[in-house]
């Protein structure tokens, strides 16, 4: 195995451990879905509060299928709401909600927290420490 497919392979592992221990606390505490929340960040940093839907999907690194079902279950949930594109009525808009931009704010304390408790503890991996620095940016 070359250099590069074993340093790629522990960035795997630590960004597998890192999704996971992310989205049960997102799931647990906050009724959230990691790709949700992820979603919501995306469109709270956006343009008035909104991405076209491909925009979105490009963001989050779903597709465009899975980002329609996801932000129909946000729609559901009071979080974003669906708008026309002014400029072109086929381009459909996920816009953020005053209540999506609470739950956002309610929830990313626990995501920073979480993800700084599990990277402090993949870097006392030794197969993994190398992979935490480079996501620190050491």
């Amino acid at each position: 195995m070359t250099v590069d497919e074993q340093s790629w392979g522990r960035m795997l592992v630590l960004h597998a451990r890192i999704e996971q221990e992310l989205s049960k606390a997102l799931q647990r505490r906050h009724g959230l879905g990691l790709s949700e929340y992820r979603a919501l960040g995306k469109l709270v940093a956006g343009p008035r509060g909104g991405l076209r839907m491909q925009e979105l999907a490009e963001a989050i690194g779903l597709n465009q299928s899975s980002v329609s079902r996801m932000c129909a279950r946000l729609e559901d949930a009071g979080l974003t709401i669906r708008d026309l594109c002014e400029d072109d009525r086929r381009g459909v808009y996920s816009v953020i909600t005053d209540a999506g931009r609470k739950r956002y704010a309610e929830t990313e304390p626990t995501y920073c927290a979480v993800l700084r408790t599990a990277l402090d503890k993949a870097a006392s991996d030794p197969e993994l420490a190398a992979a935490v620095a480079a996501v620190r940016g050491a």
